[in-house]
């Protein structure tokens, strides 16, 4: 039964069932190197494992960049410029297998958009991770918003800017693939104040 395999892999024994009804056929013994698909995990399935691998990925929300600065503030006009860092997990793409005895799923995420709230009452769609800041830029190439008012009179005098990363993700294993999303969320402040010219004569 081993087939000169022994200690390695094991032994199986294979059943053979039919409808009811039909006569039956036999099965028998037979020697593997990893056991079957869906051995010992009857009672997982593969979207549960799909599932698992996502939660093994840590996928957060955006790593969020922005201008101006914390601790400094903006102006109303000027364009603030909004970035994630791009990592695993914060944009991807990000892989992960989950396994039980006799079963292995792989996911892939890839982050697709992000929805920045930003605290005004507008909602910027970026499908992009958005340009970090450099010396010397005035609008972002990729995502940017432009506040119309100071955030003089919201909490802390500072608007909460919320990022919300769509993820797609899709799974492969036990004879089966599907495909899902998720969302991650994190946010920070940004302070937007009014230039005031003085003019004498």
């Amino acid at each position: 039964m081993w087939a000169g395999n022994y200690p390695n892999g094991a032994v199986y024994i294979v059943t053979c069932t039919a409808p009811l009804g039909a006569p039956g056929t036999s099965g028998g013994w037979v020697w593997l190197a990893t056991p079957p698909d869906g051995f010992g995990a009857t009672e997982t399935t593969p979207g549960e494992l799909a599932a698992r691998a996502v939660e093994l990925m840590q996928l957060t929300g955006p790593a969020i960049g922005h201008t101006p600065d914390p601790g400094l503030t903006g102006l109303v006009g000027v364009p603030v410029w909004l970035w994630t860092e791009v990592g695993p997990t914060t944009w991807g793409p990000n892989t992960a297998t989950a396994s039980v005895p006799g079963l292995s799923v792989t996911a892939t995420a890839q982050a697709s958009e992000i929805a920045w709230e930003m605290g005004d009452g507008t909602t910027m769609r970026c499908a992009n991770p958005g340009t970090p800041y450099h010396e010397g830029g005035i609008q972002s190439p990729t995502c940017h918003h432009v506040y119309q008012q100071s955030s003089a009179g919201q909490p802390d005098d500072a608007y909460r800017i919320t990022a919300t990363t769509t993820w797609q993700v899709t799974w492969v294993g036990g004879g089966a693939s599907g495909s899902l999303t998720v969302t991650r969320t994190s946010s920070s402040t940004v302070r937007i104040g009014e230039m005031q010219v003085l003019i004498t004569g």
